[in-house]
C-alpha cells in the first residue's frame, strides 16, 4: 500500500512539475516584423500587432498570427494586404510550429543565453514549408522566456502562394515592382504559467 502511495504522489508531483513548465505568449511584450520593397530600393517595415502561442512541457510550441493585424502606418495598404495578400476572408491566420530540444527548457539556467538552430513548420496562405531560423533564448529569474531572431527569416511568397497578391498591390498603387522575397524577425517574450 505504501508503495502505492509513494507512486502516485510521484506521478502527481511529476505532473505538476510538467504542468509548471508550461508558457504563454505575452502578446504585449512580443512582436513580428517584417520589411518590404518596393521600386528595387525604398524599404519598409510592417508589423503584425495580434500574435498568441505557447511552449508546453515537452517544448512543443505553436505561434499563431492574426493576419488582419497587419500594420504599415498606412490603412488603406493595411486594408489591401488583408484583402488582396493575406486574403483573410479565407485565411485569418499564419501558424508557426516547432518542437524545441528535448530537455532544453529544464536544463535553461536562468541569465543564460542559448543560441539555437530550429526548424519550424510555417502554415501561411494553405501552404505548408518548412523554414529555418536561427534564435537566441534567454530564461528570467521573473519566470519569462525571450526568444528572438538572430537572423531575418526570408519567406519566399512564391512558397506560399503569395505572388498573385503582390502583383495586385503592385498594380493598385501603381510601382514598378515588389519584391517576392521577405525579411522577417521576432522577439517573443513568454511567461511560465
Amino acid at each position: 500500500m505504501k508503495f502505492i502511495k509513494y507512486l502516485l504522489t510521484g506521478v502527481l508531483l511529476a505532473c505538476s512539475n510538467q504542468l509548471l513548465a508550461a508558457w504563454t505568449l505575452d502578446n504585449t511584450a512580443s512582436g513580428l516584423n517584417f520589411l518590404s520593397v518596393k521600386k528595387s530600393q525604398i524599404v519598409e517595415s510592417h508589423r503584425f500587432k495580434n500574435l498568441s502561442g505557447f511552449i508546453d512541457a515537452q517544448g512543443n510550441s505553436s505561434v499563431s498570427i492574426d493576419l488582419a493585424s497587419v500594420e504599415t502606418n498606412i490603412p488603406i495598404r493595411n486594408e489591401r494586404m488583408q484583402q488582396y495578400l493575406f486574403e483573410t476572408s479565407k485565411f485569418q491566420t499564419a501558424v508557426v510550429s516547432l518542437k524545441l530540444p528535448d530537455g532544453l527548457l529544464a536544463s535553461l539556467q536562468t541569465g543564460t543565453l542559448k543560441t539555437l538552430e530550429l526548424d519550424a513548420k510555417l502554415d501561411l496562405h494553405g501552404q505548408q514549408q518548412t523554414i529555418k531560423t536561427q534564435v537566441s533564448v534567454v530564461k528570467t529569474q521573473g519566470k519569462q522566456l525571450f526568444v528572438t531572431s538572430l537572423q531575418p527569416v526570408l519567406i519566399n511568397a512564391a512558397d506560399y502562394s503569395l505572388i498573385e497578391g503582390i502583383n495586385k498591390l503592385q498594380e493598385l498603387a501603381g510601382l514598378p515592382s515588389i519584391t517576392y522575397v521577405v525579411p522577417v524577425t521576432f522577439n517573443l517574450t513568454f511567461n511560465a504559467e
